[in-house]
């Protein structure tokens, strides 16, 4: 497989082009160097940019795969003019035919995030992470009710990597509880999450799968025993089984995968922009 430096430049934070960028790499199969290159807002900026692209071409025989966002015209000049590297322009590509089929210019706003402390989206997420890092783990039963979305499944699940993902990518309000052996024996819920039954998403994992995360936090513990793993997944499942809880396996998912899985089922609101 052939080893490209892949660069994503852009005048704001760069998550636009590397996002889009690693979709298109996703088609092939290449190593890829990825350099992100942010806040590239001036004509000497783009010039050493530029530079360092050059550089690393001339260093590896190769030349650099670069996804641009550039907004402004004079500095996207100086990439297009000096940069020695295959350059995909995403504005241009898009922007320009979208500008021709609406009979409209686009606003050319520099960086999504400019105008962030103006926007209630961007306050919703801030405080959708707050209430998810206050409920992480079963932390805190109060304020439950203002869940939009509860998770549940044994320790190591990927409960919180999940909930923190749905809170900053989409401001959902996502507690996660674990559910453990008190909770096996009991054969029921957690008694807080009773109320909120109709809120709760559950994850669950191959036990192979957990056995392996487990033994990196906590080598050759019960905990993460495979006759353990087994054991906790199997009750796990059941407990959803009996209470009708929706649940998927986390385990050759994605944490995109599994947020917009979750989203379909609980707030599929959240997928409409």
């Amino acid at each position: 497989m052939p080893n490209r430096t892949v660069f994503f430049i852009s005048d704001g934070t760069g998550i636009t082009a590397e996002t889009f960028g690693n979709a298109i790499l996703a088609q092939f199969e290449i190593n890829a160097r990825h350099v992100r290159l942010p806040f590239i807002d001036s004509v000497d900026k783009a010039h050493q940019a530029a530079r360092q692209i050059n550089h690393t071409g001339t260093l590896e025989g190769l030349r650099p795969i670069v996804f641009t966002t550039l907004v402004d015209a004079e500095v996207l000049a100086v990439i297009k003019t000096h940069c020695n590297g295959m350059l995909l322009d995403m504005f241009s590509m898009f922007v320009a035919p979208l500008e021709s089929e609406l009979g409209l210019k686009s606003n050319h706003r520099v960086g999504r995030f400019s105008d962030a402390s103006k926007s209630k989206a961007y306050d919703d997420r801030i405080e959708a992470i707050n209430f998810s890092l206050a409920h992480d783990d079963g932390q805190s039963n109060r304020d439950l009710a203002g869940s939009d979305v509860i998770l549940v499944g044994v320790s190591r699940s990927g409960k919180t990597p999940t909930s923190l993902y749905l809170a900053m990518q989409f401001g959902v309000k996502a507690s996660n509880y674990p559910l453990i052996p008190e909770d096996f024996e009991r054969r029921q819920l957690p008694p807080a999450l009773v109320p909120h039954r109709k809120k709760i998403f559950g994850l669950t994992i191959a036990p192979e799968r957990l056995s392996q995360i487990r033994n990196e936090r906590r080598p050759n513990s019960t905990y993460a025993s495979m006759a353990n793993c087994v054991h906790e997944i199997h009750e796990a499942e059941a407990m959803m089984r009996r209470e009708g809880i929706r649940w998927l396996s986390t385990t050759t998912k994605s944490i995109e995968e599994i947020a917009t899985t979750i989203l379909q089922e609980v707030r599929p609101e959240k997928l409409e922009y």
